[in-house]
């Protein structure tokens, strides 16, 4: 069993492999994060459920499970819907994975064995929701990480809904339907290119319309029959679909092999004065088959 309820915490238990301190340091990379706030070792999120929204304060016990809080009057009086907040976080932390075959290829291997002795504990910490996967990946394409998080924070707030605490608004991400009725002018005036301002209305339409679902790409149960769904969309090309694949449907062979930052990371840890190539970095990722998308992960944290 992953949960329990205590008094009115939840408590999910987590693999004797994980580091919330690791974990957290990841949630940190940026000061301009807009959709959860990470003080005193503990992170608050706002998290949608249906119409209604809860806010959260998740910290770690001595035991290493997780303790979740709900903050103010947000606690939802139904088990159906305290579920789905243990499942979210579950999700969201990448509790349910078995790390230990990946660990026993990396401490093998050159490349890797460095990022997992130093970051043990560290998952891929996830995106749950696919409309703001796919969002998040498409407000990446060729800009650098600084000026993302930057569009992130201007669609939230222009578009999104938020939970006041403390007299603090904790933003929950806009739903499809938000967003499929906008205007390409009305994303533009967010600083976004017009290229951007379609994709993000075409990707909103066909969810909010039903004609694409984080359970449809499940349901493919194959990397390539799922990368080939999301690349049929306009604006969805390979590295924003295993993007998607890799934060979000949790496919482990997901592979942003295109990656500047993953680029950047080999290059750092080989100590060469140049990017490895496409063939070099195939070369090198023989050794992590079935594993690319932890092996790219764990590289990504070099970076900050």
């Amino acid at each position: 069993m992953f949960w329990n309820e205590e008094d009115e915490q939840i408590i999910i238990n987590t693999p004797s492999n994980f580091s919330f301190k690791q974990n957290l340091h990841y949630l940190s990379r940026s000061t301009n994060e807009c959709l959860f706030l990470i003080k005193e070792d503990k992170v608050r999120k706002a998290i949608t459920l249906g119409e209604y929204t809860t806010l959260i304060e998740i910290k770690e016990r001595d035991d290493h499970s997780l303790v979740v809080d709900f903050l103010g009057d947000t606690r939802p009086l139904s088990i159906k819907a305290r579920e789905q907040v243990a499942a979210y976080i579950i999700e969201w932390f990448d509790l349910k994975t078995d790390m230990s075959t990946f660990y026993e290829l990396s401490i093998k291997d050159p490349i890797l064995q460095k990022a997992v002795t130093k970051f043990n504990g560290l998952r891929i910490m996830g995106i749950p929701d696919l409309f703001e996967a796919m969002v998040w990946g498409i407000l990446g394409q060729q800009i650098n990480l600084t000026y993302a998080y930057t569009l992130k924070r201007r669609l939230v707030e222009q578009y999104g809904r938020s939970v006041m605490f403390e007299g603090k608004q904790y933003w929950v991400f806009p739903s499809p339907r938000d967003i499929s009725q906008l205007s390409i002018k009305d994303l533009a005036d967010l600083k976004m290119t017009v290229k951007k301002c379609e994709y993000l209305i075409d990707v909103a339409n066909l969810i909010d319309l039903g004609l694409l679902s984080k359970e449809m790409l499940l349901e493919t149960k194959e990397i390539k029959k799922a990368e080939k769904l999301l690349t049929s969309i306009r604006g969805i090309g390979p590295w924003t679909a295993n993007y998607v694949l890799m934060r979000c449907l949790r496919f482990p062979s997901a592979f942003p092999i295109d990656d500047v930052g993953l680029h950047n990371a080999l290059k750092h840890i080989t100590g060469s004065q140049q990017k490895p190539s496409k063939d070099e970095i195939l070369q090198l990722a023989q050794a992590w088959k079935g594993w690319e998308a932890y092996a790219t992960f764990y590289l990504w944290r070099f970076l900050y």
